[in-house]
């Protein structure tokens, strides 16, 4: 029975890093809408929490892999195996990424430069290239469609010093998206990228901060709010409504966008006030 507009019943959606923070958020709502899910990431206990989580909201069926993303190899045969036991596939969200451990420019090594592009840019693209693959193969038997969606960050628009290996797999991640919209709209396929602003993940709970870090991070937590027009920050289930929109047939004329979930941090400037 048709869950109305966003109904993603009947649609296979993979989502990397899907099983904590803004990926679960992601497919907790394609959940809620009927979809069935595949997830992949490296931790298998959270995996498998994660299914229960999004078996009880209402996902159709949900799998999870132990795929290593910063691998071209293990990414094609993550797919053959999803593939295999799914049996189609309609929606891709390229999510798993992880922050720069750099903090200036200037001691910006090659080793930390190339390892965070192996998971943010290069295992990205190669995920998001793999997917294309399949949904053309299926378009050309006369099945069109599919949606393509990168993680992307409000770093694509500003200037953050110190990360700027990070902001690099952002921006050029946002350039490829443009290009694969470009080129697989004639399939059906559509290619859009979401940039969050200041997200509490959920990762590291109070219960395992001390009253130093709580502190802290309660001063984090006040700082980007006051900057932002919705003074709070971001929760996971801010990104429910956007998934399951990329992935229902709500979405089929919406391709090459970047789509910003922020509470409008973006367009509030710096002398606001």
């Amino acid at each position: 029975m048709a869950k109305g507009l966003f109904d993603c019943t009947g649609k296979v959606t993979l989502v990397t890093g899907g099983n904590g923070g803004i990926g679960l958020g992601f497919a907790m709502g394609v959940a809620k809408m009927g979809g069935d899910i595949a997830i992949w990431a490296r931790n298998a206990e959270k995996n498998e929490a994660a299914k229960m989580q999004l078996l009880e909201a209402g996902a159709g069926r949900v799998e999870t892999y132990q795929v290593d993303v910063s691998s071209e190899e293990a990414i094609t045969e993550g797919y053959d195996k999803l593939l295999a036991d799914m049996g189609r596939l309609d929606s891709v969200f390229a999510n798993s990424g992880r922050a720069s451990r750099s903090r200036s420019v200037l001691t910006l090594d090659s080793g930390e430069w190339n390892d965070l592009l192996a998971v943010n840019l290069h295992g990205a693209f190669y995920t998001l290239r793999e997917a294309a693959k399949a949904m053309v193969k299926r378009a050309e038997t006369g099945d069109p469609g599919g949606s393509l969606v990168y993680c992307g960050s409000l770093s694509m628009f500003h200037g953050v010093p110190g990360i700027e290996n990070y902001a690099a797999s952002k921006g050029g991640m946002g350039a490829v998206i443009r290009g694969m919209a470009a080129e697989l709209g004639k399939h059906g396929i559509r290619a859009n990228t979401i940039a969050p602003g200041y997200v509490k993940t959920g990762i590291g709970g109070d219960a395992e901060m001390s009253e130093e870090m709580k502190a802290r991070m309660a001063a984090v937590d006040a700082h980007f709010s006051a900057k932002t027009p919705i003074p709070r920050p971001g929760a996971i289930e801010d990104f429910e409504g956007i998934g399951a929109y990329l992935v229902s047939d709500a979405s089929r004329f919406h391709t090459g966008d970047t789509i910003v979930i922020d509470g409008g941090s973006l367009i509030y400037p710096p002398y606001a006030f």
